[in-house]
């Protein structure tokens, strides 16, 4: 009896271990991703982004010995690069032209809140503690993102899309399967670098980037592939939605680094929100 629970905690303990480590990996990404984004054409530090993404990936799962994955997930790898890219370079400018400590829990929460309903009719309800740590997560993104003057921010546009746009990148994730983690953050970037590729050239806007410019989006393109390696981990270990829910909790990362960069103002209901996000992890996983 105690082996069978012990190997029952297991997979929510990881889920919630790999989702966190997605956290801390994306909101650094994404903060980085935000700020530099500002003086370069997002689409093209976006697709310098993947290819130092792709180019650290690839030879992980290469040094590895990782099985290549099947051609279903393959395709379903590549739908989820192209997804998420594509939202990734919309909410690079989002971050850029708004307040980070807003724009950045908007995309979090449609985000999270689209793949956990379509979690609930694939695999059926989860228990009560995980409902109220969903709902302590809602709770927390909401104080968050919310204004005291009553206005609108700048780029929750551009987030609103960039969240559906994520939404998006996590089922498409899901639909790849049991594949090596390794493998399919790679194929992520591939199907991400040739999208916005395809995008720069269309455009013509090939100017921009300089060589310091170029060093950070690859080093935001690594960091951010190892939060999709950690996040397939999460998803491949549990429920979507909890993999989701706690993976989405990224935004308490990136508003904490706005604040001590940029120096953004954190307001009491804001820090609330954080720990309420936070707290809401540990309920999630406990599910």
């Amino acid at each position: 009896m105690l082996r069978s629970k012990s190997m029952s905690a297991a997979p929510q303990f990881a889920t919630a271990t790999y989702g966190l480590a997605a956290v801390f990996a994306w909101g650094t990404s994404d903060f980085l991703g935000g700020y530099f984004a500002k003086r370069i054409g997002v689409f093209l530090f976006t697709a310098v982004f993947n290819l130092g993404g792709l180019i650290l990936m690839a030879t992980l799962a290469e040094a590895s010995h990782a099985p290549i994955p099947s051609e279903h997930a393959v395709l379903w790898a590549l739908a989820a690069g192209i997804t998420g890219s594509v939202a990734v370079a919309i909410f690079f400018r989002a971050l850029s032209t708004g307040r980070m400590g807003l724009t950045a829990p908007v995309a979090a929460v449609l985000s999270a809140a689209i793949p956990a309903i379509f979690s609930v009719f694939t695999d059926g309800p989860p228990k009560i503690i995980s409902i109220a740590g969903f709902v302590f997560g809602a709770v927390g993104l909401w104080l968050i993102t919310r204004t005291e003057d009553g206005a609108s921010p700048q780029g929750i546009g551009l987030a609103v899309l960039a969240g559906i746009g994520f939404a998006g990148f996590y089922l498409c994730i899901r639909q790849a399967g049991a594949g090596s983690p390794l493998w399919l953050a790679t194929l992520t970037r591939a199907g991400g670098l040739m999208i916005t590729a395809l995008i720069v050239l269309l455009q013509g806007s090939f100017r921009g980037i300089t060589a310091s410019g170029a060093r950070w989006a690859v080093l935001a393109g690594c960091i951010d592939s190892l939060g999709t390696m950690l996040f397939v981990l999460a998803s491949q270990s549990g429920r979507l939605d909890e993999a989701v829910v706690i993976s989405s909790l990224y935004p308490a990362v990136t508003v904490l680094l706005a604040r001590m960069v940029l120096k953004e103002h954190l307001t009491r209901w804001r820090f609330i929100g954080l720990l309420a996000a936070l707290a809401a992890v540990p309920m999630i996983a406990a599910g």
